[in-house]
């Protein structure tokens, strides 16, 4: 029988079965190939972090169990159709960490046949960096910050290297990531050293010191993209001081619904299969942790979501690059 990853209770982690359904019309019977672990939200649900109010919004769509309770989470997927309209096809599915599952097709979109299996898993990641940009509608030329330099920030901060002339500077303390973030087209400071009269701000950290940073380095009429989640928690903020006289905005940003920009124009499955193809790009590999066998993931989970890691990479058994 399948397993799956399940939260057990707050901080514990076990593999426990997870029984497949007989497969109906409209759905694939999948075998996964590799997961990704995305820490920042990953790390509240195993520590029921996630607020009572949001349960049903931040449920995953193919969640087993509950919130507060048993909860096998994830939707960073990369699954083999074995069964169904696309049989033989790698996927990408918003699933658990699990060996095995049963989904609507609408669920799962092809792979690129140039995108490797292992680098599809930052398909949810991605998507979330494209709907931030959606909202953030860059102009070229502009002075633009990423504060976090986390998977979805490093994300954000390849997509913003691309648009012309716009100069690109990721801030985080952890100084190991400077190398990625140039790679991928941007500048890194220390905070300290975090450039003022920034016209677009992108705020991926989920800390408070990250975010007074963000309102701190805004120039006039500035755009402020949240783009964490803090879950419970209530960050403070200086809304005196500047914040008035200089009109600046802060715009949330949250990928369950397709940006009011594309909103429309856009369905989620076409914002995910443009997601995929944007991770065509062989730099951002080093988005990527080694990987851990599925077997292992119980005595690593909780120590990966509180390392400063990247993403993270499940693999299971005949996973194929």
């Amino acid at each position: 029988m399948p397993r799956a990853l399940w939260v057990t209770a707050a901080g514990e982690v076990a593999l426990l079965d997870a029984p497949l359904p007989p497969r109906a019309d409209g759905q694939l019977r999948l075998r996964m190939l590799a997961s990704g672990i995305s820490r920042g939200t990953e790390r509240l649900v195993l520590h029921h972090r996630v607020p009572e109010s949001q349960y049903a919004v931040m449920r995953a769509p193919l969640q087993l169990g509950d919130f507060g309770g048993p909860v096998a989470y994830g939707y960073c997927g990369v699954a083999m159709v074995e069964e169904g309209a696309l049989s033989g096809r790698r996927v990408f599915v918003l699933a658990p960490h699990q060996e095995a599952l049963v989904a609507p097709a609408h669920f799962c979109t092809p792979l690129p046949d140039a995108l490797p299996t292992h680098r599809a898993v930052l398909g949810a990641n991605m998507e979330t960096a494209l709907n931030i940009m959606w909202d953030a509608r860059p102009l070229a030329g502009e002075r633009a910050l990423v504060i976090g330099a986390g998977v979805v920030g490093l994300l954000a901060a390849f997509l913003l290297a691309r648009f012309p002339g716009v100069q690109v500077t990721v801030v985080d303390p952890d100084a190991s990531r400077a190398a990625i973030a140039r790679a991928l087209g941007a500048d890194f400071r220390a905070p300290a050293e975090a450039p003022a009269d920034q016209e677009l701000i992108i705020h991926a950290s989920a800390t408070e010191a990250g975010l007074n940073l963000a309102l701190s380095r805004a120039g006039f009429e500035a755009r402020l993209i949240e783009a964490s989640w803090f879950g419970a928690a209530r960050p403070a903020l200086p809304l005196g001081e500047a914040f008035h006289q200089k009109r600046l905005q802060i715009i949330s940003t949250q990928v369950g619904s397709v940006s009011p920009a594309m909103r429309g124009r856009r369905t989620h499955g076409e914002r995910m299969a443009l997601a995929l193809d944007l991770l065509r790009d062989d730099r951002l590999d080093g988005l990527l942790e080694p990987p851990i066998a599925f077997a292992d993931l119980p005595r690593h989970y909780a120590a990966l979501l509180e390392r400063p890691a990247l993403c993270p990479l499940v693999t299971y058994p005949e996973t194929t690059a």
